[in-house]
Formats: structure tokens, C-alpha cells, sequence
């Protein structure tokens, strides 16, 4: 089978491999689709760690960092009964960057970590379901403090985590929604996707937005950004609820004029299967799209240049299509 293997910079090559076989508990996956994930391939790309104490290895693993992938189960390991050959799923869970990886024609996973997807979904819109996961980690917790229903939400960054978290909020209740990005083309795509506003920030934000003491015009706001400064302009902006989702790498300075309004800064929750069937439950009932999300399809073949797309910015997320 091909498998992708990373190099340095553009380096890549299409390896072929054995067909792998699942261990007890696993399931072998023929990837249909599987996509993008800004976050780990570009910090691959510029070789640049991913968290605290992190570092890339040069050739990567195999088939890594693909995990948001999607396809059809054609054979089971031991022990494994609620799942069937023929069903179609999605990796909800990363397994890991030391394992092989979905940038791959086929691809073991445990069956703890894959989810059916509905029948009407193609499998490149049911691929970035590990994405709207982990938003479901940040909406369950946002839900339960009742963040989000009646509420006014900001929400930082428009990238693909940005647009599955204005869908999210419109589906539960948010009066209004208002999205926060410096691309033209990204705003446009969430006032399609149910953004009641959005904003330029390289535009002056501050008559609109105005921050403590005045009045303000955010309740609850999502950072999907990871940066001190996006998530301290939300901060100083917003009344009741903060939440971070963005992988946040420098300190975030919560200063008396937080403390003294009562603003509730939260972090990032754990994974969890209740957050996939969150997900999948709303594209079933039509409340989520993650199709446009995916802008470009492409092959392995072609792994250099959609990385280039998302440099430069002129791709959300490309699908690859191992089997073309």
C-alpha cells in the first residue's frame, strides 16, 4: 500500500508498505479521505515544536501527522463486536504521533477510536470529525456553565476550528455570533456558515468593541487563535466566559480588572468519545457542515503542494485522497 513520509521542508516520499493487520481490538480502515490539520503539518513544515518540550524527528513516522481521516472498515481484530466489515467511520482520536498514521491507503486504529458517520456524509466532508471533536470537548463544557444559549459569542480566528465553532454556537441558541479574523475570504465563508457579524481585526476595533469599564457587547467568547494577545483582546471585551481552545504556548496575564468583574477564563478539557457523538449527532440533524471546510483535493502525491496552499493561506483543509 502507499503510505506518505515526511521529510524536512518540502521533503516527502510515497513509500510502499505491507497491508498492516489489526491486533485484537483494532481495526483495519481503508482511508477513503483524510485531511489537513493546520496545526501539526505546518509546525512540521517550519520544524517548529508543537508544545513545551516538544520536537519533530526527521524522516517522521509513517503515514503522520495524518488522524483526521475517514473510510470503510475491512477487517476486524479480535475481541471486536460492536463494529462491522463494510461499516463506514471517522477517527475521532489522534492515536499519537509514534504511530503510523492515516496519510495512508490503509490505517490501524483501535475501535475505541473510530465512530460511524452518518450514511448522507461523504467521507472527505466525515474526515475532519476529529477536529469538530475536540470543539465538542470546549462546547460541552461551554453548555454545561450555560455559556452559550441567549448569549452575544466572539469567536477568534477563522480557520477551520473558528468556522465548526460558529456552527456550533448558532445550533445551541447563541442570539448572536460574531467572528474575529484578518482574512477577507475566511469572513466570508463564516457569515455563510451562520455568523451574524464579523470583523476585521486590522481594522480599529475599539467604538464597536469597546473594552472595561464600558459596556460590553460579548458574553462568552472562544479563542481559536493560541495567542496571548487574541486571547487578552477578548479578555478585556468580554463579560462572563473566556474559553481557550487554541493550543495556547505563552503565558496569559489575568489582571485585576479580570478578577474584579467576575470574567471566567477556562482552559481546554480531554478528549472523548461524548464529544464525537456530539459532532457526529449535529451533521446528522443537518446543524453541521464540514464540507466547506475542505477547499482543495488532492493526492499524496501532491503532499508538498497543498502544504504550500496552506502557507500561503489559499486552503482551509485539503482532502487527500489516498487511492487516486
Amino acid at each position: 500500500m502507499k503510505i506518505l513520509e515526511i521529510g524536512r521542508g518540502r521533503e516527502f516520499k510515497i513509500r510502499n508498505v505491507p497491508e498492516p493487520e489489526p491486533g485484537p481490538g483494532e481495526v483495519l480502515i481503508r482511508i477513503e479521505a483524510v485531511t489537513t490539520c493546520p496545526q501539526w503539518d505546518l509546525h512540521l513544515r517550519r520544524d517548529q515544536p508543537m508544545f513545551a518540550g516538544h520536537s519533530f524527528h526527521y524522516p517522521y513516522t509513517l503515514g503522520q501527522p495524518g488522524h483526521e481521516a475517514s473510510g470503510v472498515l475491512t477487517d476486524l481484530g479480535a475481541g471486536v463486536e460492536d463494529l462491522a466489515i463494510g461499516d463506514r467511520v471517522s477517527v475521532w482520536r489522534d492515536a499519537g504521533q509514534s504511530l503510523s498514521g492515516c496519510y495512508a491507503q490503509y490505517a490501524v486504529r483501535a475501535a475505541s477510536d473510530v465512530i460511524r458517520i452518518p450514511d448522507a456524509v461523504s467521507h472527505a466532508d466525515a474526515a475532519p470529525i476529529e477536529l469538530a471533536m475536540c470543539l465538542g470537548v470546549t462546547f460541552l463544557a461551554l453548555t454545561s456553565m450555560n455559556a452559550i444559549q441567549g448569549r452575544r459569542l466572539g469567536i477568534m480566528g477563522l480557520g477551520p476550528a473558528g468556522l465548526v465553532a460558529i456552527q456550533m454556537a448558532k445550533a445551541e441558541g447563541a442570539c448572536s455570533v460574531t467572528g474575529f479574523d484578518l482574512s477577507k475570504s475566511r469572513r466570508d465563508l463564516a457569515l455563510k456558515l451562520g455568523a451574524d457579524a464579523v470583523v476585521d481585526m486590522n481594522e480599529p476595533t475599539q467604538d464597536a468593541f469597546p473594552d472595561r469599564p464600558a459596556s460590553l457587547v460579548l458574553d462568552t467568547s472562544i479563542d481559536c487563535v493560541g495567542a496571548s494577545k487574541t486571547v487578552g483582546w477578548l479578555m478585556d471585551r468580554t463579560s462572563d466566559v473566556v474559553s481557550i481552545f487554541g493550543v495556547l504556548r505563552e503565558d496569559v496575564a489575568f489582571s485585576p480588572r479580570h478578577w474584579a468583574s467576575g470574567l471566567h477564563l477556562c482552559g481546554y478539557g480531554r478528549h472523548s468519545r461524548d464529544a464525537a457523538a456530539y459532532a457526529v449527532a449535529m451533521m446528522r440533524r443537518g446543524m453541521l457542515d464540514l464540507a466547506p471546510l475542505v477547499t482543495h483535493r488532492m493526492r499524496l502525491e501532491d503532499y508538498a503542494d497543498a502544504i504550500d496552499l496552506l502557507e500561503r493561506q489559499e486552503a482551509i483543509k485539503v482532502c487527500f485522497e489516498p487511492w487516486c
